[in-house]
């Protein structure tokens, strides 16, 4: 086993560093083995950079990036895009366009999964200490998040424990295991990781590093995904099970010992507060500066995004999940929509979203620009841009394309990206496309103090966000203190709190209440290219798809095909037979 280690240790260096020539020095890598590498913390770094490398590789393109799955098959937003975008459309309506539609996303994670496999086997060769623990854990939570991932759009999937013990081995297809036994392995990987990692400041790591504070999190997140989906009391883990307390424990221990806290203001989360936009835009220019990088003590974990990115190498690198959530560009102004900016238009919000979110809540403007809102100062906003679907004239303001003016010197000349000015980095060519560089959050400090209050039943933790959301606007806000729990105010405090950060989706699963949320949608007025109808059933509707699919989605065709045997990879139920294609929008 160990001429196996060092053979895949040595494959993973060759990978990372054929991808970063500019790394390449001296050092006779060919040569190391188990009794020279990994040994120091340069070691373990070359060994994990390719590991982490696969989370921009799969947030890169389209319904690639967990975040517009979530988000697209919420309630909380519609597919959109354009005329001829149907795969976004479909997805919304749980429907398929493509039977190969999640190709990508499954072999981008298996190609992650497999690095950190790969990486653990290796660093378990490191000497014991904090070091290796940290290091370790790190691959552990990137394994387990990319398990977490494709178990909930899946179901039931392969499962890769450990490495082969040869080329023949390698080249036989796994069988898919149940569910419960993916969990096992997420929650073994991810408590492993908790218990075992240095319980160090944030601060005292490289922004964009895993954490014992970011394992913690997650692991709460999928004890509560696991616990309320399946119905189940404990998650199971490879030797025994993760307990509610131990849950509860966890996530104390973050709030009392991480560092990670709350920032005064939630708009500063966002980067419509960056300092040259918000001068130019009213509902910001109050706001305290945005907060990125290692300087947010709310963000426990987020993927390194930068405005540097292009088409022949880096394009993954650049926050793409921005530009597909912008609006469609062709023949719009967007002074009129200012500070949103330029995309393809996935992702349109439900108006009823802003209906039920009561008005007085400062957030709910810090989160959603609404032509018709007068605090936008929207213009002549633009109707059916590029053939845009199933519009509603109000897009998410947190993970989107955001503008600036001073292009050029030129007060009044707007910027695609805010990342072009000089402040932010000067990117030439303003890139509507590529120049979004602002870090994707995965977990932040407002998720950790809603899930220990949702675990022990209690209204601090609420009632801190709520705090947090009424000093976001001057005049403060007037949210009220929630006096006693109840789990209806739990969820909607995530609900404004979280909106359009991808945990809806896995809320109202686990809440079970995703049949009844989707068919709620019906009816809401949007608009295809610009004519006025109804969100309305394509084909089945929303409710029946979910009850026939229980919220899983389709594994790729071509991944069934090449395991060559259905006993070892099924089609999930609800996804053969006639009804579920998606040849474009019936009014």
């Amino acid at each position: 086993m160990k001429n196996t280690v060092k053979f895949f240790a040595i494959i993973l260096i060759f990978a990372v560093f054929s991808a970063c020539e500019n790394f390449l020095d001296s050092a006779d890598y060919t040569t190391k083995d188990e009794n020279s590498f990994p040994q120091s913390e340069k070691d373990a770094n070359q060994m994990l950079v390719g590991v982490y490398a696969i989370l921009n590789v799969s947030h890169a393109q389209g319904i690639n990036s967990w975040l517009q799955i979530a988000e697209l098959a919420s309630d909380d937003r519609f597919g959109g895009g354009g005329v001829h975008d149907k795969e976004c459309q479909a997805f919304s309506h749980f429907l398929y366009n493509n039977p190969n539609q999640f190709n990508t996303f499954w072999s981008d994670r298996y190609t992650g999964i497999s690095r950190a496999t790969s990486a653990i086997a290796a660093l378990e060769l490191m000497p014991d200490g904090d070091l290796k623990n940290q290091k370790i854990g790190e691959a552990r939570f990137l394994r387990a998040n990319w398990y977490f991932e494709l178990v909930q759009l899946l179901g039931d999937i392969p499962l890769l424990k450990e490495l082969p013990e040869d080329v023949s081995e390698a080249q036989k297809p796994p069988a898919q295991a149940p569910q419960e036994e993916v969990f096992k392995m997420i929650a073994t990987d991810l408590w492993d990781a908790y218990s075992t990692m240095p319980s160090e400041n944030f601060d005292q790591f490289i922004s964009g590093t895993v954490t014992k504070w970011a394992a913690g999190a997650m692991l709460a997140r999928v004890y509560l995904f696991y616990t309320g989906f399946y119905k189940k009391p404990d998650l199971p883990t490879e030797t025994g099970s993760v307990t509610k307390q131990q849950v509860i424990e966890a996530l104390a221990d973050i709030i009392a010992n991480s560092g990670h806290d709350l920032l005064p203001d939630f708009r500063t989360l966002w980067p419509y507060t960056n300092s040259v936009t918000k001068k130019d835009y009213e509902f910001a220019t109050d706001a305290p500066t945005w907060v990125e990088g290692s300087k947010n003590r709310e963000v426990i974990f987020a993927i390194k995004m930068n405005s540097l990115g292009n088409w022949e190498t880096t394009v993954g690198y650049s926050n793409s999940n921005c530009l597909f959530f912008g609006i469609r560009s062709e023949n719009t102004n967007y002074e009129d929509c200012f500070p949103i900016g330029g995309g393809w238009g996935f992702g349109p919000v439900n108006t009823k979203l802003w209906n039920v979110w009561p008005a007085e809540d400062p957030r709910r403007t810090a989160s959603i620009w609404n032509y018709a809102n007068p605090e936008e100062n929207a213009g002549a906003y633009k109707w059916g841009s590029d053939s845009q679907m199933e519009e509603t004239g109000m897009w998410q303001k947190k993970i989107v394309a955001t503008t600036a003016y001073g292009k050029g010197g030129d007060p009044t000349s707007l910027y695609n990206s805010f990342w072009s000015d000089p402040a932010y980095g000067d990117r030439a060519g303003d890139d509507f496309q590529l120049g979004h560089g602002s870090d994707l959050m995965i977990i932040r400090f407002a998720d950790v103090l809603l899930m220990h209050a949702e675990l022990t039943e209690t209204v601090d933790g609420i009632n801190k966000v709520r705090a947090r959301a009424n000093a976001s606007k001057n005049p403060a806000g007037t949210l009220p203190m929630i006096a006693a729990y109840s789990l209806q105010a739990l969820q909607d405090e995530r609900h404004w709190e979280l909106a359009f950060e991808g945990l809806r989706w896995g809320d109202i699963r686990r809440w079970g209440i995703a049949a009844e949320k989707l068919n709620d949608i019906y009816g809401a007025p949007v608009r295809n290219i610009g004519n006025q109808t109804v969100m309305k059933p394509q084909k089945a509707g929303l409710k029946t798809r979910y009850e026939q699919t229980n919220g899983f989605f389709n594994k790729p065709q071509d991944q069934i095909t090449l395991a060559g045997d259905e006993t070892l990879l099924k089609q999930n139920p609800g996804w053969t037979g006639e009804g579920i294609s998606y040849d474009g929008w019936v009014d």
